[in-house]
């Protein structure tokens, strides 16, 4: 997928948290959204996705030489960060076989598969809200990374993750990560070393 943002600014009531920025995402590129906490990441994060409009500017979204209108971009993308809830009445196998109704999943990712990537041993039955912060995360970062989508947005991606975890994470993005246009939100290196675009938010603070 291809997103390009044309002098893009956002504003909350008299203040601008991003202003100015012209980007193109190309299809297939890796891109790193950097800066400290609070500088506006999500917010930018929210944009590429057509969650939200921009106060000033324009994005637009195309996908194998075609325009998409900004219903359409939820088709083709996924995108997890910790502050998208997950539906925590739902246990481990409903949860997965939910997401399943709305998104293709890649090739031999079938409920199974996905069972085996996560590691939770006997957690099929229990209930998301008895997860930890980790597990948590882990299902939103597998779900993510196991759709057929051509872009995958990451929104602080190792937050709630140890050591093994981030090991876990980065495998994924390994396995699932190639060919797919990647933008990832953070300011931590281990969660996007591996783009070849950086963009730093307080650049386009002006």
């Amino acid at each position: 997928m291809k997103i390009e943002l044309d002098s893009v600014g956002k504003r909350y009531k008299t203040e601008w948290i991003i202003r100015g920025l012209s980007l193109e995402v190309a299809p297939g590129q890796r891109y790193a959204i950097t800066g400290p906490n609070g500088s506006g990441k999500s917010t930018l994060m929210k944009m590429l996705s057509g969650f939200l409009s921009p106060s000033k500017g324009q994005v637009s979204f195309s996908l194998d030489g075609r325009q998409l209108g900004v219903h359409e971009v939820y088709r083709h993308l996924s995108f997890a960060a910790p502050y998208i809830e997950l539906i925590e009445e739902l246990t481990l196998t409903e949860a997965i076989r939910f997401h399943r109704q709305f998104k293709a999943t890649k090739p031999g990712m079938d409920d199974e598969a996905i069972y085996q990537l996560l590691g939770f041993r006997k957690a099929r039955s229990k209930q998301v809200r008895n997860f930890s912060s980790g597990m948590k995360q882990r299902l939103r970062l597998a779900l993510a990374l196991v759709t057929e989508s051509p872009l995958l947005l990451l929104d602080e991606p190792t937050t709630n993750l140890d050591e093994e975890g981030i090991g876990w994470y980065r495998g994924l993005i390994a396995r699932f990560g190639t060919g797919r246009t990647l933008v990832i939100a953070s300011n931590a290196a281990v969660d996007f070393d591996f783009c070849e675009h950086k963009v730093y938010i307080p650049d386009y603070k002006q």
